[in-house]
């Protein structure tokens, strides 16, 4: 459900634009442009659906920029020598040399650069974080002394992806020769992608090894229609397909066939399982039906396709009031979710304020906007039901932050006799996820730790000879992007190991 609509600049953006392409060519010499000049050029906003219309469709929310309004938003890139937002990229993608053909309106070039050390682009440029990394790291952004005015690299990131497939100009990246040499990759989330791209680049033959009976992990199973379209998982997944890549779907390693006998037919394993045990509460009444984990309610509406009525039959938790437990992405695109699927209410209960919340500012404002309440300073003591077993409601507990604690944000603090009664028939648990420890137990000798994240050295080695792991099954719930750093680390070991 891919929306492809182009937004026009308005006419002041037109002349500003027109201004600055005549400026950087006069009379056959190139003129650049000042950095002062340079940020006073207006940061780009991105278009969006209607909000009251949006809540009502799986469509993507971000309409994306239009080729001149991306093209006036790299015009604000100064082009720093010292390229600072590379160094907050976990992939190191070369941000400054892809602008600076946007710059110049080479928008297959811009996209091709990005792609020497991320092929995924689409999906990056839609889902990473790039307000706490690349553009948290912008020298404009610093020179404004305003981190939201930094230039936007995920939005460019994204507007050279989808002008590449929507003008049918994907090109295959270069395939070094055959080495004979076999790669198997456990999981097809951004990790496993990532990992297998690295090594078939290298000439190995690469087979990805996924559970479920599609690929792309937590991109097609947990992150809704709205912010991340299927479709362009597809297309990325294809493009590994034309590499030379296999995907073997609905294998389940641990179960289907161990990593030990994986090894009897490859040279080199990466496990990138990621991380999909919910972790819950532990309060009375959590196994109320009606309440469930985001990683449930999330699979439903996403890869089962529950939203889509009148072609699928995937039963849905028929919701009224639906309460979401948590503050991160995941609770807030099941919050979203919850809304396009029917609920006339949606709350989100999280113990700190909005301040500490670890979701991307541009979900929560969209959330909010979209209606979604928040209820700030509240946590569930337990949940309530009725005679036949159904939650009605639960008692929340008011808080206060105290002083702060191990993750750098202050400490809930339960304010006593504060607890009252909230009623709701609908509760989705959103409070990260472990890795299934089905891998560590199955495979002798993999050391793990209690909360069953694989141990590995600074190059992803695990301490099994031939194996490697990255993602969520080493950082816990992480993020797209860090994840896709360390399937890159690990290719690059696998890769040097076998060139031996």
């Amino acid at each position: 459900m891919e929306n492809q609509t182009a937004v026009e600049l308005n006419d002041e953006a037109k002349v500003l634009l027109q201004v600055i392409l005549e400026k950087k060519v006069s009379a056959g010499k190139e003129h650049k442009i000042s950095a002062k000049e340079r940020s006073a050029i207006p940061a780009q906003e991105m278009p969006a659906q209607d909000p009251a219309a949006r809540g009502k469709n799986v469509s993507e929310v971000a309409l994306g920029y239009g080729e001149d309004q991306a093209r006036l938003e790299a015009e604000r890139c100064l082009g720093c020598k010292n390229e600072p937002c590379v160094n907050g990229c976990p992939v190191a993608v070369p941000i400054p040399r892809f602008i600076a053909e946007i710059q110049e309106g080479n928008f297959k070039a811009a996209v091709d650069i990005i792609k020497e050390t991320n092929l995924l682009p689409a999906v990056c440029g839609r889902v990473c974080p790039q307000e706490k990394q690349c553009q948290a790291e912008c020298t404009l952004g610093k020179m404004l002394k305003d981190t939201g005015k930094a230039v936007a690299i995920g939005r460019l990131e994204r507007f050279v992806a989808d002008w590449e497939r929507g003008n049918n100009k994907v090109t295959v990246p270069a395939i070094k020769n055959a080495t004979g040499k076999k790669v198997a990759i456990i999981g097809s989330g951004p990790a496993g992608l990532t990992a297998a791209a690295d090594c078939a680049r290298e000439g190995h033959a690469v087979t990805i090894f996924e559970a479920f009976h599609k690929p792309g992990g937590v991109m097609v199973y947990g992150i809704p229609e709205f912010r991340l379209p299927k479709s362009i998982v597809q297309a990325e997944v294809q493009n590994l397909v034309k590499m030379g890549v296999l995907i073997e779907t609905n294998f389940l390693a641990g179960r289907t066939r161990t990593v030990s006998e994986i090894l009897e037919d490859y040279n080199a394993v990466f496990i990138g399982a990621g991380a999909g045990l919910p972790k819950f509460l532990g309060c009375p009444g959590e196994n109320l039906v009606g309440v469930m984990s985001a990683n449930e309610y999330l699979t439903r509406a996403n890869l089962m396709k529950a939203y889509n009525t009148e072609k699928a039959d995937t039963p849905m938790y028929k919701s009224e009031v639906t309460v979401v437990i948590g503050g991160g992405n995941v609770a807030m695109d099941a919050a979203r979710m919850a809304l396009r699927l029917g609920s006339r209410e949606v709350h989100v209960i999280y113990r700190r304020t909005r301040e500490e919340m670890p979701a991307r500012a541009e979900e929560i404002e969209h959330a909010i906007e979209e209606g979604i309440v928040f209820n700030f300073l509240r946590n569930p003591e337990c949940f309530i039901g009725d005679e036949e077993g159904r939650v009605t409601g639960m008692e929340l507990l008011k808080y206060e932050l105290g002083e702060k604690d191990n993750s750098g944000r202050p400490r809930p603090v339960a304010v006593k006799n504060s607890s009252y009664v909230f009623n709701c028939d609908t509760v989705i648990v959103a409070l990260g996820n472990e890795p299934n420890p089905l891998l560590s137990r199955t495979t002798e000798n993999l050391n793990a730790d209690k909360k069953g994240k694989i141990i590995v050295d600074e190059t992803q080695k695990t301490s099994l000879d031939k194996v490697y792991a990255g993602g969520d099954i080493v950082l816990g719930a992480a993020t797209v992007i860090l994840a896709m750093g360390e399937g890159r680390k690990a290719a690059e070991a696998i890769n040097k190991s076998l060139a031996l």
